[in-house]
């Protein structure tokens, strides 16, 4: 059985910067790249129709709005436009040209230039393209994919602005179906486990290996809250009862309080109620002896566990140059 005392209302989601530029420092919490090439050639099909790796990589640094784009790690050299409906790293919300701020002799911006500009240009188009909102806190991060310094110098101006999603170290997830369609709450698939590193809490990792939380599902706040903004302690008195449901129908009536584990929810932000956010995760986890922080927990609370669905690629190493960049 469940107490209401025992739930902990976790922000590890808020505090992620959402935007972060492709070519920042390490140790930030987003490295996509560390330098990404627009000549922005045009695309032609090779012999038969089918298209070389040269030609796909170009083609993905000319594809229009709505695109999503993907490659593989560790350097990217198949950087390739795909189904959205598939697996993919980069969804484009819009081609952005700087020259006006910027002409030809103007010196390449720093970094965090760079993240100013990419907010500036690429945050009101992405807004645009998510239907007029965005969820400050949510699954989406804006980001954009910039010249580096020689193309630069070459007079090229433009920023690929689009939305990634991203772990809390900032590695990328992989993502599936169109953003443009999709619910912004931040919420993991059932059976994604996080991983504990001291007391903050990690990437996905494989529910063998020790860690914080079991997502067992999400709990959807909508219905108890059909008006204005729930308060906190409201969203978690609602969500006591749905992610007792929850987690119950994932463990097949796991008696969590036997196992010395507590269910734990998420809440959310006004800007994120909002953006039309509802939805939070449900997690189970456990208490260190003292009460007062999180013991590393092994293996899934339910016999079968799913495989982890959200791996996070790396994103510190670079996505090629376009050919002759």
């Amino acid at each position: 059985m469940l107490a209401s005392g025992d739930w902990f209302r976790s922000d590890d989601n808020t505090a992620r910067t959402r935007l972060l530029m492709a070519g920042a420092l390490a140790g930030s919490l987003l490295l996509l790249i560390t330098s990404m090439v627009f000549s922005w050639p045009v695309a032609t099909g090779g012999a038969g129709g089918a298209m070389t790796a040269e030609e796909q990589r170009e083609a993905a640094f000319e594809a229009p709005t709505g695109s999503c784009l993907t490659w593989t790690p560790p350097n990217g050299d198949d950087i390739r436009i795909t189904d959205c409906a598939g697996s993919h790293l980069f969804e484009v919300t819009s081609t952005v040209d700087i020259s006006a701020e910027h002409p030809e002799n103007a010196p390449a911006p720093d970094t965090a230039a760079w993240q100013k500009i990419a907010e500036d240009k690429c945050t009101p188009g992405a807004t645009t393209y998510l239907g007029g909102v965005l969820d400050p806190f949510g699954k989406y991060t804006v980001n954009a994919l910039k010249p580096n310094d020689a193309q630069w110098a070459d007079g090229d101006r433009k920023l690929r602005c689009g939305l990634q999603t991203a772990a809390p170290s900032g590695t990328l997830v992989p993502s599936t179906g169109t953003a443009a369609r999709a619910d912004q709450s931040n919420v993991h698939e059932p059976g994604t486990c996080l991983a504990l590193e001291g007391q903050k809490i990690g990437d996905p990792i494989n529910c063998s290996e020790p860690h914080a939380f079991e997502i067992v599902g999400a709990a959807d706040l909508g219905p108890a809250f059909p008006g204005d903004y729930p308060t906190e302690d409201q969203q978690t008195e609602s969500a006591v009862e749905l992610c007792a449901q929850v987690a119950n129908a994932y463990t097949g009536g796991v008696d969590l309080a036997a196992k010395k584990l507590t269910l734990y929810s998420d809440t959310l932000k006004p800007e994120s109620w909002a953006a039309g956010s509802r939805k939070v995760d449900c997690k189970v986890g456990a208490k260190l002896p003292s009460g007062d922080g999180l013991a590393p927990i092994t293996n899934s609370v339910r016999a079968t566990p799913p495989p982890v669905s959200s791996t996070p690629v790396p994103s510190s190493a670079p996505v090629p140059s376009t050919p002759g960049g």
